[in-house]
């Protein structure tokens, strides 16, 4: 079908074939047609054992010439592609063919049947899950080690400064925050498993070269080969690489868990895509508990060296791994095959008269119109590109920043994606900052660790609980729930601020921040899951690259903040602010919760319940 996006589209058409000569002479039951498509060439494409309707027959094979004929000029001239399923137009009668559903099957790009079912000879759903869920542990396994380590080789590789770790930091999530809406266009305009394929290796072999670097760093602290230079460059380069596998490892979250997951759940069943946010958010939370422990255990029983080493083996070896199982999942799932069907789409409605699937009834009208669709559409982008498209206004406007922060805020859950952004500008957290300040004060180093393993696990308990108090409360209002829990929570550590003995006050930010992760991870899973039912599918990647951005770009400004206000006495100032962040989140998500539902709280019943 035909359908419109909030941007321009246009077709490919310096390498569309003359209009294909559709013989109906044999008509099939309930409107179908036993057609042949001939093209210039010669060749022809057979659509009657698939029973295809014959606009739809010839939708199709024009799709799939286009997409392999003309994608390079196309892009030359500027012309955009969208990835989408391709459906068969409706039949004029509505009707199904006899035994049939009507949504049983789907068509592939070439014409090929393909089953909504897994196949019987493939896995079954269990076990596509489980693959899912093992290469989300290997890929999360992985970075939680990276995470953990790389602060504190570079403190090993500089023991009197914390300069180096600080650099790393800030260019990993710079690079997120500038590159993330950029990611999201790519994956977007990618098919699904390209864009696997590309950034696991792009990822783990970033990893591998940065770990390799660090081995050399480490190995000759005092004389490396090629003296400063030789230390600059692999300082460099290990910063290049973090900041290339965080950006490529952001693909790979924005493809599997902002995409994948909700096809897998629609083709089976509506509460699996709960089920799958939550256990795949409790691998996370786990990995970031024990991963830090492995590696703490690897440094110290062993050296830094070796752990270094091992990492970059760790990345070697999974990444082939992830990619099995990964193939395995799209194989054994035909919907998530068809989004590599290119569809073309313009936006000139008042010319054509085709958008929103209003195509005319008749079979021979719309062979015209689908052809005259793509003519029309055509030559209206040359004198768009002609009028303004080289002028400084309309190449902004085609900037992938500008196109993304644009489909962004049209999105209903804009406010709701801002508001779980605001959380990150925040010092309240097991983070560097607010650890530095504890053991500042004189908190052990055990008592932090325990902490945090402690904020850990109460966050894998917000995962096992957000499945059932999901389906009783809903989206929007365990959303709602949650947020409102956590500010109470962290009022625990915003009083500490007003306490004097140095003791009681960090026992009160301690409890109050750990405390407070039932309600950040359930808050999180419930905007995640708003994204994935609201925002379309062709736009899943420009929007979680947006929200990575701005998320990371609210950790940039809570380092920012802690500069500005260093002395570890003045503390109490950023917590105070993070404070206020974090209310700043809830009023916002109120407001959504507004908009959505139209009310807050059932007045009424409490009125009822009083009475």
């Amino acid at each position: 079908m035909f359908s419109s996006s909030a941007h321009d589209t246009v077709p490919l058409l310096d390498q569309v074939p003359a209009r294909p000569s559709v013989d109906e002479t044999s008509a099939s039951p309930a409107g179908t047609t036993s057609a042949s498509t001939a093209f210039n060439d010669g060749s022809v494409a057979d659509q009657s054992e698939n029973n295809i309707p014959a606009e739809s027959a010839f939708l199709i094979e024009r799709d799939a010439y286009q997409w392999e004929k003309g994608r390079e000029d196309a892009q030359g001239t500027g012309c955009k592609i969208e990835m989408v399923c391709i459906e068969p137009i409706g039949r004029e009668d509505g009707g199904t063919n006899s035994g049939q559903q009507e949504n049983d099957d789907a068509v592939s790009p070439t014409g090929s049947h393909v089953s909504n079912t897994s196949s019987s000879s493939g896995p079954p759903i269990s076990s596509l899950v489980h693959f899912l869920y093992w290469s989300h542990f290997l890929s999360r396994w992985g970075d939680r080690m990276w995470e953990f380590a790389v602060g504190l080789f570079m403190i090993t590789i500089w023991p009197d400064s914390l300069l180096l770790a600080a650099v790393y930091g800030l260019t990993e999530t710079a690079s997120i925050a500038a590159f993330g809406v950029v990611v999201g266009n790519w994956v977007d305009r990618t098919p699904r498993l390209k864009v696997v394929q590309i950034s696991l290796v792009v990822q783990n072999s970033s990893v591998v070269i940065a770990g390799l670097s660090l081995v050399c760093l480490l190995a000759y602290p005092d004389s490396l080969p090629g003296g400063s230079q030789t230390f600059a460059a692999l300082t460099v380069l290990v910063n290049l690489c973090g900041a290339l596998a965080a950006l490529s490892g952001l693909a790979t979250n924005i493809v599997v868990e902002r995409d994948w997951v909700i096809v897998i759940s629609e083709q089976y069943a509506p509460g699996l895509l709960t089920q799958l946010n939550s256990i795949m958010r409790r691998i996370d939370l786990s990995c970031k508990l024990l991963a830090p422990v492995f590696v703490g255990f690897l440094m110290s029983g062993v050296s830094a060296l070796a752990c270094a080493l091992a990492i970059a083996v760790w990345n070697l070896v999974s990444v082939g791994i992830e990619y099995k199982l990964l193939h395995s999942v799209y194989w054994s799932i035909p919907a998530l095959q068809l989004r590599e069907a290119p569809t073309v789409v313009a936006t000139d409605a008042e010319d054509v008269g085709l958008l929103d699937g209003n195509l005319p009834t008749n079979r021979e009208a719309d062979m015209e119109d689908a052809h005259d669709f793509v003519q029309i559409s055509h030559k209206n982008q040359i004198d768009r590109t002609l009028s303004y498209g080289n002028g400084l206004l309309g190449k902004c406007l085609h900037l992938p920043y500008i196109e993304g922060w644009t489909v962004y805020l049209q999105q209903e859950v804009m406010l709701a994606g801002v508001s779980l952004a605001l959380l990150y500008f925040t010092v309240l957290s097991f983070g560097s900052l607010m650890t530095a300040v504890l053991n500042w004060r004189g908190v052990p180093a055990y008592v932090l660790g325990l902490a945090r393993g402690v904020a850990a696990i109460i966050g894998i308990l917000a995962t096992v609980a957000y499945p059932i108090l999901q389906p009783k409360l809903q989206t929007v209002r365990t959303g709602l729930w949650s947020i409102n829990l956590q500010w109470s929570l962290l009022s625990i550590s915003a009083i500490s601020v007003l306490v004097h003995n140095g003791v009681g006050a960090s026992a009160m930010l301690i409890i109050g921040v750990a405390a407070s992760r039932f309600g950040l991870w359930m808050f999180d899973l419930s905007v995640t899951q708003l994204m994935q039912d609201s925002v379309p599918e062709h736009k899943r990647g420009v929007v979680g690259g947006v929200q990575n951005s701005l998320q990371s770009l609210m950790d940039m400004l809570s380092y920012v903040m802690a500069i500005v206000i260093s002395d570890p006495r003045h503390f109490g100032v950023p917590v105070l602010i993070s404070y206020w962040a974090v209310g700043s989140a809830a009023v916002l998500y109120a407001c959504y919760s507004y908009r959505v539902r139209g009310h807050l709280i059932h007045f009424e019943k409490l009125f009822r319940y009083s009475q």
